[in-house]
Order: C-alpha cells, then sequence, then structure tokens
C-alpha cells in the first residue's frame, strides 16, 4: 500500500466496470464517492460496496448524504432525512409545557436521532462516510446552501451539528464539517462560478468558523469551500496553506483530515488567475494542506480524465512536486470503520432506531 492515498475518484455505474476496478487498485487511489446514477436499490447498493472492499479493504466508501435535496439514495427503505434547517426551526419553538429552552433541547435531540438513523442506513448498505454536516451559516443568500444550513446563529449552529455528529457516532461513522470557514455568506454557486466573500479574517473568525473551533474535538473530518476570501488570500480556501494550516489547524486547533470539495467545480480550476488542469490542482490543494483530493462526476462515458488525474499525480511525485504524507495516510484510515454494521434486517426492528425515527421532525 502506498504511503498516501489522497484521491477520492468516482465510479460510473451501479457496477464495478473493469476500468473502474485498474482506478481503483492504484495505490494513490484512497476511496470513492457514491452518487444517485451507482444507486439502485439496497441489495445492488451493498453488493457494489462488497466488491469495492473486496478490491481492497482500505478504500473509503464516501456519499453526499445529508438530508433534504442532497440524499443520493431516497428509495427502497431508506428514510427522508429532513434539511437541516427544520432542525434550525424546531429549535426555536418554544412552544412546549417545560417552557424556555424546551424546543432547543427538542431539536438537539432529533439531530441525534437523525444523524443516527442517517449513519445506521448508510452503514447498513457499506457506506464508510457521509460529508455531512454543513455548518454553513444561513444568510439568507446563498441558493446552494440555502436550507443544507441549521441556521444563521454559529451557536446553535454548533450545537446541533454536535448533536447530529453524536447520532453518527453511535451508528459507528465519521463526520465531515463543511465548507470551511463558511460558504453562507455569499450568494454565488462554486459549481459554476468563483464565489468572492471580501469580509475580513476577524470577521469570519468571530461568525461562520466559530463552529469549526468550537467543534475541533469532535470534528473528524473538514471540507474547505471554493470560495476566495481576498483580505486574508488570493486563493480559494481549499488552495491555502494559510487557511488550512494557519487557521484551521494553527488556530482552531483542528487535527483531523481536510477534504478538499470536488476539483471539477468551477472554484476550483481557477487559481491566480490561471487555469489548471485537475492534477496541478490537486497539487495545489495538497501542498496547501488538504490530505484528500475529490474529482467527482469524471468517470462516465469514455472520458479519461481520472486517468490523467492519477498520472499527473505519480509525475508529479517522481519529479518531487508532491511529497506523500504519512500523516495524512494514517488521518485517512482513521475515517474507516472499526465497529461492525448492523444489517438492514436486523437494524429496522431494533428499539433505538425505531425510537430515533419517532423524533425526526
Amino acid at each position: 500500500m502506498s504511503q498516501h492515498a489522497p484521491l477520492i475518484i468516482d465510479i460510473s455505474g451501479t457496477t464495478l466496470s473493469d476500468t473502474d476496478r485498474q482506478r481503483l487498485a492504484h495505490p494513490l487511489v484512497g476511496g470513492l464517492i457514491l452518487f444517485a446514477r451507482n444507486w439502485q436499490d439496497r441489495a445492488q447498493l451493498a453488493a457494489l460496496c462488497q466488491d469495492i472492499k473486496a478490491q481492497r479493504e482500505d478504500l473509503l466508501i464516501c456519499v453526499d448524504h445529508e438530508g433534504g435535496r442532497v440524499q443520493r439514495f431516497k428509495t427502497d427503505g431508506f428514510t427522508h432525512l429532513p434539511p437541516m434547517r427544520a432542525l434550525g426551526e424546531m429549535w426555536l419553538r418554544d412552544d412546549g409545557p417545560t417552557g424556555p429552552g424546551s424546543g432547543a433541547l427538542r431539536a438537539t435531540n432529533a439531530a441525534t436521532a437523525c444523524g443516527y438513523v442517517l449513519g445506521a442506513e448508510l452503514r447498513a448498505c457499506g457506506v464508510d462516510l457521509s460529508f455531512t454536516p454543513v455548518l454553513d451559516l444561513d444568510f439568507g443568500q446563498s441558493s446552494v446552501i440555502a436550507d443544507r444550513s441549521f441556521g444563521r446563529d454559529p451557536r446553535v449552529v454548533s450545537v446541533l451539528a454536535k448533536s447530529l455528529m453524536h447520532g453518527l457516532l453511535q451508528s459507528g461513522m465519521a463526520n465531515c464539517g463543511k465548507h470551511f470557514p463558511g460558504h453562507g455568506f455569499v450568494k454565488a454557486d462554486s459549481h459554476t462560478d468563483i464565489p468572492v466573500d471580501r469580509r475580513s479574517l476577524k470577521a469570519i473568525l468571530a461568525d461562520d468558523a466559530a463552529p469549526y473551533g468550537w467543534l475541533s474535538t469532535t470534528l473528524t473530518s473538514v471540507m474547505p469551500a471554493h470560495v476566495v476570501y481576498p483580505k486574508v488570500d488570493s486563493r480559494p480556501a481549499g488552495f491555502s496553506a494559510r487557511w488550512l494550516q494557519k487557521v484551521l489547524r494553527g488556530q482552531l486547533g483542528f487535527g483531523g483530515v481536510i477534504f478538499s470539495d470536488d476539483l471539477s467545480m468551477a472554484g476550483a480550476r481557477r487559481i491566480d488567475g490561471r487555469e489548471l488542469d485537475y492534477a496541478d490542482a490537486a497539487v495545489m490543494a495538497l501542498t496547501a494542506g488538504c490530505d484528500m483530493v475529490l474529482l467527482c462526476n469524471q468517470s462516465v462515458g469514455q472520458s479519461t480524465v481520472l486517468d490523467d488525474l492519477i498520472d499527473g499525480l505519480s509525475e508529479a511525485q517522481l519529479k518531487g512536486r508532491w511529497q506523500p504524507s504519512g500523516a495524512s495516510e494514517e488521518r485517512r484510515l482513521a475515517l474507516l470503520l472499526t465497529t461492525p454494521a448492523v444489517d438492514w434486517d436486523t437494524l429496522v426492528v431494533q428499539a433505538a432506531y425505531m425510537h430515533a425515527l419517532s423524533l425526526l421532525p
């Protein structure tokens, strides 16, 4: 096994093709991210995950499965989880018989239930990690964040996120706070544009980035935003050593895995005024402080983009432009599950699972 397997790639269909197998066997590939196109039903998903682990047990199987509109698997028994805003709204409803604060306590319990259901259902099918929770604040102007956020108050967001992460932990799953230091203030969508947030470092640390400090003992991974904060650095946060090493690791004390957001997004491709290829973008993200880099939706059709990325990073390593990190590999391996998963049929009749379902908003 490589000293460092930093690439998270995708696969094209509901089963592994020969090309997928070849890519997943490469020592620079550390995992893959699943999408709705990789889903048919639970039996198929479980068989696919089993096949992936048969290729290499250490591959990390990830998915964006938050609830609301970002949930990849929604049929064949998967619970339709609420958007995180529903938990924030529950927090504000102090109409219970026990008076002020009762809404907040009900919401934290519901958030833990959400995390448990989310994690347990995914794990029952063989998925290792969901990129959740969203820690972005809802300023009411970001269409890409919107109801994915718990709310506007960083204190409320932190407590609800911590409660959700408690539920994930009960299911045996790690977590991923995103999008550091905050994507909620900018209108532009980094999938198609390069958002710019012109606030000062002090303003961002006091508000959007505050949850990362408060949750530094609980977060197991973080995904930075493809947003430029010009008063801090001219590069987007995921390519900025200042943001990742000085602020996130140094000032805020975060010690887990840093994943880049998807390198195919517009916000990731244009750095320092020039268009980068994927391998150069990956090298830049890794040298800035990311442990892992994602490249999504590039396996469909006869595309060779993923092969070009793997070859490009191999070449960068040979030429000394990128050095593998043993510490990054240790962090990656720590995200792999250590407790055995409960299978679906056992899970759905468990009292804890049924109780959690009854608490969802």
